[in-house]
């Protein structure tokens, strides 16, 4: 990783701010990039050299002073998820694929050593045609927010060829974990955990034999700073567990954790989900020296505990 200051964009988030208490423990200078009125609270208890600013990821001007410094760029920033993404297209467009276009010719323009940018390894491959699936698998997204995030892939190879610009592609799976909101959007383990939290019962779209793969936050970071730090000038590494749970599988082991009753209800599936994803995490332990360490249920667990701290029992 380049020697300076660590701009975390999204590092008010979930996962960011997992990434920005890692780079701190590392004694690391931080900036912290995110909306102006983004719930601070995720980054309560860090501690170290560090600098929040709030900004909008679509102004120029916001995205230049996050920009101003930077050694090593982290770009965890979107607009949109997966499920929604294709209802307007060309809002995830315009929010997130010309504005990370800028964004790269800002970093190059400002001397920026290296980008690492979170890509999805949950939607750029598509419908899988064999499993586990390598970076090397063809790319077919079947949603904007995978089309968008492979684009962005696409660009900063482009910027590397013209410009030497150093980065890293990290193809993520399906992270967990403390901080994740249970009542968001997406992330099946969190927001399944939130619902038996809440007394409300588990939603499934289909009948539950949809597989993922669910890695624990803090061995995702760790991927992530691992790709960072590989030497050379460019990558892209899977990160993922390398192991597939189905929502059923990931249901039956929410009860042990919980040990409370868990109803399901099942709802038509959605077009735009693959049958399975699971990612061959091969390459991040060859190259990268890199492995998740945290089993399903023990990742679950501490997530309930969390939940159960955060939010009462």
């Amino acid at each position: 990783m380049a020697n300076g200051l660590s701009v975390v964009l999204g590092g008010a988030g979930f996962l960011g701010s997992h990434l920005t208490e890692s780079l701190l423990a590392d004694g690391r200078r931080v900036r912290v990039f995110d909306r102006e009125n983004v719930d601070l609270r995720n980054l309560d208890r860090l501690s170290g050299s560090w600098e929040f600013l709030g900004g909008d990821f679509g102004s120029e001007s916001d995205q230049r002073r996050a920009v101003e410094g930077a050694g090593t760029l982290f770009h965890l920033v979107s607009t949109t998820i997966p499920a929604s993404s294709n209802q307007d297209p060309a809002f995830d467009v315009e929010t997130n694929l010309l504005s990370t276009v800028r964004l790269l010719e800002l970093a190059r323009r400002a001397g920026v050593e290296r980008i690492v940018f979170v890509s999805s390894g949950g939607t750029v491959y598509g419908r899988p045609e064999r499993i586990p699936i390598p970076e090397d698998h063809p790319t077919n997204p079947l949603v904007s927010y995978g089309v968008v995030k492979l684009a962005v892939e696409k660009y900063l190879g482009l910027y590397h060829h013209l410009y030497g610009l150093s980065y890293r592609v990290v193809r993520l799976s399906n992270p967990y974990g403390p901080r994740q909101r249970p009542g968001g959007a997406q992330g099946a383990a969190s927001v399944f955990l939130g619902r038996v939290h809440a007394g409300d019962p588990i939603e499934i779209w289909g009948d539950g034999s949809v597989v993922r793969d669910y890695v624990y936050v803090a061995d995702a970071v760790e991927g992530i700073l691992a790709a960072a730090n590989h030497p050379g000038n460019t990558g892209t590494f899977n990160i993922g567990s390398g192991e597939g749970t189905s929502l059923n599988d990931l249901v039956a082991i929410i009860r042990e954790v919980t040990g409370g009753k868990v109803e399901v209800r099942h709802t038509p599936g959605r077009t735009f989900d693959v049958p399975a994803n699971v990612l061959d995490i091969g390459r991040a332990r060859e190259e990268l020296g890199w492995a998740p360490r945290t089993p399903l249920r023990e990742g679950l667990l501490r997530t309930w505990e969390w939940l159960l701290r955060t939010e009462g029992s």
